[in-house]
């Protein structure tokens, strides 16, 4: 049991975790390893396989499958039980070897099934085997994709993996689906997927008392508010800047739960997150309205969708931005969060197309709705201050951009804690521009 922490039966929610004695803003409630974990495909080379390490320098690559790569031979021994799964699968398929990131890590969840059975030190309140599957409220389209994920499981590696039955198979992916979690960089870009099992264990909440931040391959929860002993411990299993029906809309789908938070029955921020351009001439219409948000939603996937198509042009993603954020702003004000997220997606097509100016320039207008729409300590909010802050240093606005990196430290010391690798990294950035 992590301490100060105990594991008890929430009123109307199951499980839960819960604070034994007090915890203050910014302090470490527990940490917890990760069960399971595999580096994102697109980042090998740039992270340690193992530890999760940025590197500049030169990492060291698996000899075999020549894909892996490693800071030093200490991270390649420890990571050779999970590793040698995927190298052989590998290298049997060659150039056609492409499961989805779900399957890779199911693939070691199973071998580590297999090799360990006792209580790791990742399910102190909480087994593998008891996270939630919901197999019950699956529809057809999640049942699809879970056999979908099991076709793969079987193609890619059945020649290196003894599996469970489909049965299991199929409850074992569906509380991945449901715990898994995603490791982020200090600018939540995606580093990778996990399994914490003790971390699974805490309810939800639109107004959360901790915040999930990562340093390498294990787990850190802080208080992000004072949370007093017998007090529930919630998390946020979501991003939080949308307004309650999307949230719960959200909620329901993916975790299939209703949302009974604060937030949720008070919806007070939703009228600041659904703000209506002022100055009209007539003030629109509550047709009107509805009929943008429908748009705004449909452009938001349509968007999702259109990043992962195979030939299409990062100057045709922008202008699906600019051209929905005119529609758009002939209603919703700039602070309106529907705006935010497709400006937010127009910054990331600039910062890969290497257009700092126009990412500068839709960067300054996130920030201030960002800091009004987030809870205190955001993450979102830190990553915004520190993308600003590093794109005002790259274009010699240094002013700027060390008091936007101070503004991202400032949360950062909360949710990462002041002896965080990135912390470190950032002071050393304020540094060099003395």
């Amino acid at each position: 049991m992590p301490p100060g922490t105990e594991r008890f039966l929430s009123p109307g929610k199951g499980r839960g975790l819960r604070a034994t004695k007090h915890f203050k803003v910014g302090d470490l409630v527990f940490a917890c390893p990760a069960y399971a974990y595999v580096l994102t495909v697109s980042e090998r080379g740039g992270h340690c396989e193992c530890c999760f390490t940025r590197s500049a320098e030169g990492l060291s690559k698996c000899g075999k499958c020549k894909e892996a790569y490693y800071c030093n031979v200490e991270c390649q021994r420890g990571d050779w039980p999970m590793h040698k799964l995927e190298c052989s699968a590998m290298c049997a398929h060659g150039e056609n070897w492409c499961p989805s990131e779900t399957v890779r890590l199911v693939a070691r969840i199973i071998l580590k099934q297999k090799c360990q059975t006792e209580r790791t030190p990742s399910e102190r309140v909480l087994t593998l085997r008891e996270l939630e599957a919901h197999l019950d409220k699956l529809d057809n389209e999640k049942n699809e994709m879970n056999d979908t994920d099991i076709a793969a499981l079987h193609h890619f590696y059945s020649r290196h993996l003894d599996f469970p039955d489909n049965a299991a198979l199929t409850e074992l992916f569906a509380q991945v689906n449901c715990n898994g979690f995603t490791i982020e960089d200090e600018e939540l870009s995606h580093l990778g997927s996990a399994v914490f099992p003790d971390v699974a264990l805490m309810n939800h909440s639109c107004s959360p008392n901790v915040i999930v931040s990562y340093k390498g391959t294990v787990a850190e929860v802080r208080a992000v508010q004072d949370i007093s002993p017998g007090e529930e411990i919630f998390n946020s299993y979501i991003d939080l800047l949308y307004p309650t029906e999307d949230r719960i809309e959200r909620l329901r789908d993916s975790y299939f739960f209703n949302c009974d938070c604060k937030e949720c029955t008070c919806k007070s921020k939703d009228k600041a997150k659904m703000e209506i351009r002022q100055k009209l001439s007539t003030p629109p219409e509550e047709e009107e309205i509805k009929q943008t948000v429908m748009y705004a939603r449909n452009v938001i996937e349509e968007f999702r969708r259109a990043k992962h198509y195979k030939n299409i042009l990062h100057c045709e993603l922008l202008e699906i931005c600019e051209l929905s954020l005119e529609k758009m702003g002939s209603v919703f004000a700039e602070t309106n969060v529907y705006m935010l997220h497709m400006m937010y997606q127009a910054m990331g097509v600039c910062l890969y197309m290497q257009d700092w100016d126009g990412a500068m320039k839709y960067g300054e207008k996130i920030i201030q709705p960002y800091s009004v729409h987030y809870p205190p300590y955001s993450l979102n909010v830190a990553s915004m201050y520190l993308k600003l802050g590093r794109l005002y240093l790259g274009l010699e606005k240094r002013t700027q951009g060390v008091k936007a990196l101070k503004k991202a430290l400032a949360i950062m010391d909360v949710a990462h804690g002041k002896d965080h690798p990135y912390i470190t990294e950032i002071k050393k950035e304020m540094e060099e521009q003395k």
